[in-house]
């Protein structure tokens, strides 16, 4: 059975080198879905499957329906900006 691989981007330079990354790292058994949030595809499956899996940064990969470890927790919040100094001008 093939691995399902699930990429979500933002179609910019900076997701551009994960993608081929990832291209050229897996094998004949495994099935690449690019997910190009910036488009948000015509079904919305994409933006589904962001909110499902967790996404909250791009690029970000999902294998068999979970997204890796890396790609997970991984937000901006206001607590951040706060202690960065930012409000405070």
């Amino acid at each position: 059975m093939k691995r399902q691989i699930e990429i979500f981007t933002a179609g910019c330079p900076v997701c551009e080198p994960v993608v081929q990354l990832v291209k050229e790292t897996a094998g004949k058994d495994c099935e690449i879905t690019l997910h190009n949030l910036s488009e948000q595809c015509e079904s919305k499956i994409c933006v589904s499957k962001m909110k499902e899996y967790g996404v909250t940064r791009v690029p970000a990969i999902a294998v068999d329906g979970k997204l890796l470890n890396c790609c997970t927790n991984i937000e901006i919040t206001k607590e951040d900006l706060v202690n960065a100094g930012i409000g405070s001008c």
